[in-house]
């Protein structure tokens, strides 16, 4: 079972579209967060909030290099998210194998 807070802060961290995007900027590669939040209609605090949200969640890293600040992704803090989605498809699939199969012999003539 994933622990609830993990799992919490990882989704929290999706749910926004602004959030979202950083994480699918990173795909690329590192960047500094001047230049993430550039193209995005907020302010540099703003989009420094945001990023806050990401780190804690364990999405991305920062590293301070002399004045500028580097974003990189970290995708193992998708894991307890994906551990969940894993756990809950398994348990679904293997109900709904039971009903087919439960289906399948009620159906077949005795």
């Amino acid at each position: 079972m994933v622990e609830d807070s993990t799992l919490d802060r990882a989704y929290a961290a999706l749910s926004d579209p602004t959030r979202r995007r950083l994480l699918e900027a990173l795909r690329d590669g590192d960047a500094r967060i001047t230049d993430l939040a550039a193209p995005l209609p907020m302010s540099f605090a703003g989009v420094s909030r945001h990023v806050g949200v990401l780190e804690s969640a364990g999405l991305v890293r920062r590293e301070v290099r002399g004045r500028e600040h580097w974003l990189s992704l970290h995708p193992d803090g998708l894991s307890s998210a994906r551990q969940w989605i894993d756990e809950q498809s398994d348990f679904w699939s293997a109900r709904a194998d039971a009903l087919s199969e439960r289906l399948r012999r009620k159906a077949t003539p005795r």
